[in-house]
């Protein structure tokens, strides 16, 4: 079954046609940028008894170059079968379309970019006959971007990036420098980036923080994320009832955070958030709890 961060890490490449040649100076590699996009069909099955069908599949007209065909894999595991399919991918799509392949291979996993990065190759020991080398953008070589300046450079490459750092001790100060950059940015350029970060990030401890950032700095923002964490705010709203509940519930995000992040809480400082009922208090503090390096630097300036 295909999963949500799977289909976000390679159909961000159908809703921006150019990042790719953006991503390339990210990853070392020099392409021009293209000067038109056209987003081809996926399946490249030869024989009836097997299909197969890749994720994200662009031609793209440069300045320079002659057209080249882009072929966007999204990996969430290793898998030995792999490399033959994309080998297969690359002689498929060179005979049918008479043009150059490039293989970008997506992970959100360390581990899995690094092997998906390998060089593989194909045929005797004494004289290989193909050699296999994917292009792979994952938290290995990826940009952390904690900087909204940088975010604001190139929302799609930070988009990207957010989602393949979702696992990324530093995903609280990620992610709110998103939400800063996207308070000020035209609901056209925000909302899918909104939705493609939900998606990307699953079912990742993240993608929490993200639904509560989105809340919190994003209060107008409609789609059908906003819609369930309003949705849940107002059931909650309605079981407390009262500003007291409110800041109650503020609360209890400042400490849902400040676990998930896999910081120890003294009771002191439990008691202290919990007690607390000033929104605007709380508001700070749930700031402070994305980046913070403990309980205690949560109310290091006051």
């Amino acid at each position: 079954m295909v999963s949500s961060p799977h289909e976000a890490m390679h159909r961000i490449f159908q809703e921006y046609p150019d990042l790719f040649s953006r991503l390339s100076e990210v990853l070392g590699v020099d392409f021009a940028p293209p000067t038109s996009v056209a987003i081809l069909p996926t399946d490249v099955t030869e024989t009836r008894p097997l299909e197969r069908r890749l994720d994200t599949l662009l031609r793209l007209e440069t300045e320079d170059d002659e057209p080249l065909l882009l072929a966007v894999e999204a990996q969430g595991k290793k898998d030995p079968a792999k490399p033959a399919s994309w080998a297969y991918y690359a002689s498929y799509l060179l005979t049918k379309y008479r043009l150059q392949p490039i293989l970008l291979v997506v992970c959100q996993d360390r581990a899995t970019a690094e092997w998906a990065a390998r060089e593989v190759r194909f045929g005797p020991r004494q004289w290989p006959l193909l050699t296999l080398r994917p292009l792979v953008a994952g938290p290995h070589n990826m940009p952390v971007i904690t900087d909204p300046a940088e975010v604001r450079k190139d929302l799609a490459v930070a988009t990207l990036s957010t989602i393949t750092h979702g696992k990324n001790p530093d995903i609280g100060a990620i992610l709110k420098a998103m939400t800063t950059v996207l308070q000020d940015t035209p609901d056209s350029v925000k909302n899918p980036i909104i939705e493609f970060i939900s998606q990307g990030l699953g079912k990742l401890p993240a993608a929490a923080l993200w639904r509560k950032l989105v809340a919190v700095d994003l209060s107008f923002y409609k789609s059908p994320l906003f819609e369930e964490v309003r949705d849940e705010a107002q059931a909650k709203g309605r079981a407390k009832g009262r500003a007291e509940g409110r800041a109650e519930g503020r609360a209890e995000d400042i400490l849902f955070i400040l676990e998930r992040r896999g910081l120890d809480i003294p009771d002191e400082a439990r008691e202290r958030i919990a007690a607390c009922d000033d929104l605007d208090v709380l508001r700070q503090w749930l700031d402070r709890a994305l980046t913070a390096s403990s309980a205690d630097a949560v109310f290091a300036d006051e």
